[in-house]
Protein backbone atom coordinates (compact mmCIF):
# COMPACT_ATOMS: atom_id res chain seq x y z
CA UNK A 1 0.00 0.00 0.00
CA UNK A 2 1.96 3.40 -0.93
CA UNK A 3 -0.42 5.54 0.96
CA UNK A 4 0.88 3.85 3.95
CA UNK A 5 4.42 4.29 3.07
CA UNK A 6 4.08 8.47 3.57
CA UNK A 7 3.32 7.80 7.14
CA UNK A 8 6.60 5.23 7.79
CA UNK A 9 8.17 7.47 10.22
CA UNK A 10 4.98 7.84 12.48
CA UNK A 11 4.57 3.88 11.73
CA UNK A 12 8.01 3.10 13.57
CA UNK A 13 7.17 5.57 16.06
CA UNK A 14 4.02 3.86 17.21
CA UNK A 15 5.55 0.19 16.93
CA UNK A 16 8.67 1.43 19.17
CA UNK A 17 6.34 2.91 21.47
CA UNK A 18 3.60 -0.22 21.89
CA UNK A 19 6.87 -2.48 22.29
CA UNK A 20 8.54 -0.63 24.59
CA UNK A 21 5.24 0.02 26.92
CA UNK A 22 4.84 -3.64 26.96
CA UNK A 23 8.32 -4.22 27.38
CA UNK A 24 7.94 -2.26 30.35
CA UNK A 25 5.04 -4.26 31.86
CA UNK A 26 6.69 -7.27 31.71
CA UNK A 27 9.47 -5.45 34.17
CA UNK A 28 6.59 -3.73 36.37
CA UNK A 29 4.80 -7.22 36.78
CA UNK A 30 8.50 -8.97 37.88
CA UNK A 31 9.39 -5.66 39.82
CA UNK A 32 6.27 -4.70 41.58
CA UNK A 33 4.08 -7.76 40.89
CA UNK A 34 1.83 -5.30 38.64
CA UNK A 35 -0.27 -5.91 36.70
CA UNK A 36 -0.53 -9.24 37.86
CA UNK A 37 1.61 -11.75 39.81
CA UNK A 38 3.93 -11.75 42.60
CA UNK A 39 6.84 -9.53 42.64
CA UNK A 40 10.39 -11.79 41.57
CA UNK A 41 13.27 -9.73 42.95
CA UNK A 42 14.77 -12.16 45.45
CA UNK A 43 17.05 -13.46 42.38
CA UNK A 44 19.51 -10.91 41.18
CA UNK A 45 18.85 -12.42 37.82
CA UNK A 46 15.48 -11.79 37.81
CA UNK A 47 16.25 -8.41 39.30
CA UNK A 48 18.55 -7.48 36.82
CA UNK A 49 16.14 -8.13 34.72
CA UNK A 50 13.06 -6.49 35.62
CA UNK A 51 15.28 -3.19 35.75
CA UNK A 52 16.15 -3.77 32.25
CA UNK A 53 12.50 -4.04 31.47
CA UNK A 54 11.18 -1.86 33.13
CA UNK A 55 13.95 1.20 32.67
CA UNK A 56 15.01 0.21 29.37
CA UNK A 57 11.07 -0.43 28.29
CA UNK A 58 9.99 3.05 29.45
CA UNK A 59 12.92 4.50 27.64
CA UNK A 60 12.31 2.93 24.62
CA UNK A 61 8.79 3.79 24.74
CA UNK A 62 9.05 7.33 25.35
CA UNK A 63 12.03 7.56 22.48
CA UNK A 64 14.59 8.46 25.33
CA UNK A 65 17.98 7.02 25.35
CA UNK A 66 16.38 4.42 22.84
CA UNK A 67 19.67 2.89 20.89
CA UNK A 68 21.45 2.17 24.50
CA UNK A 69 18.49 1.14 26.13
CA UNK A 70 17.25 -1.60 22.88
CA UNK A 71 20.38 -2.67 22.70
CA UNK A 72 20.91 -3.88 26.32
CA UNK A 73 17.29 -5.29 25.92
CA UNK A 74 17.95 -7.31 22.77
CA UNK A 75 21.21 -8.81 24.65
CA UNK A 76 19.27 -9.38 27.72
CA UNK A 77 16.55 -10.96 25.31
CA UNK A 78 19.46 -13.29 23.62
CA UNK A 79 20.35 -14.42 26.98
CA UNK A 80 16.61 -15.45 28.13
CA UNK A 81 16.50 -17.16 25.04
CA UNK A 82 19.30 -19.50 25.54
CA UNK A 83 19.60 -19.84 29.47
CA UNK A 84 15.56 -20.37 29.99
CA UNK A 85 13.94 -21.53 26.82
CA UNK A 86 16.54 -23.17 24.60
CA UNK A 87 17.55 -25.41 27.73
CA UNK A 88 13.99 -27.42 26.83
CA UNK A 89 14.33 -27.17 23.23
CA UNK A 90 15.83 -25.03 20.31
CA UNK A 91 12.61 -24.23 18.29
CA UNK A 92 10.93 -21.42 19.56
CA UNK A 93 7.74 -23.00 19.29
CA UNK A 94 8.41 -25.84 21.20
CA UNK A 95 10.45 -24.18 24.37
CA UNK A 96 7.91 -21.22 24.20
CA UNK A 97 10.35 -18.66 23.39
CA UNK A 98 9.09 -17.02 20.12
CA UNK A 99 8.25 -13.43 22.48
CA UNK A 100 12.10 -13.55 23.41
CA UNK A 101 13.03 -13.93 19.82
CA UNK A 102 10.75 -11.26 18.64
CA UNK A 103 12.01 -8.76 21.51
CA UNK A 104 15.59 -9.28 20.41
CA UNK A 105 15.75 -8.30 16.78
CA UNK A 106 12.77 -5.52 17.07
CA UNK A 107 15.11 -3.93 20.02
CA UNK A 108 18.51 -4.74 17.42
CA UNK A 109 16.17 -2.61 15.02
CA UNK A 110 15.35 -0.15 17.33
CA UNK A 111 19.01 0.27 18.11
CA UNK A 112 19.95 0.43 15.16
CA UNK A 113 17.30 3.22 14.24
CA UNK A 114 17.51 5.15 16.99
CA UNK A 115 13.98 7.15 18.63
CA UNK A 116 12.53 8.79 15.59
CA UNK A 117 9.35 10.00 15.28
CA UNK A 118 7.13 10.47 18.18
CA UNK A 119 9.55 10.35 20.69
CA UNK A 120 10.87 12.69 23.29
CA UNK A 121 14.09 13.20 21.86
CA UNK A 122 12.37 14.56 18.57
CA UNK A 123 10.80 16.87 20.46
CA UNK A 124 13.72 18.22 21.82
CA UNK A 125 15.33 18.68 18.88
CA UNK A 126 12.34 20.68 17.94
CA UNK A 127 12.36 23.20 20.86
CA UNK A 128 16.29 23.79 20.66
Amino acid sequence: MIILSKFSAQIYGLLRIVTGFMFAMHGSQKLFGWPSGQPMTGDPMMLTAAIIEFVGGLMIGLGFGTRIAAFIASGEMAVAYFMVHAKNSLYPLINHGELAVVYCFLFLYFASMGSGALSVKGMMKKKG
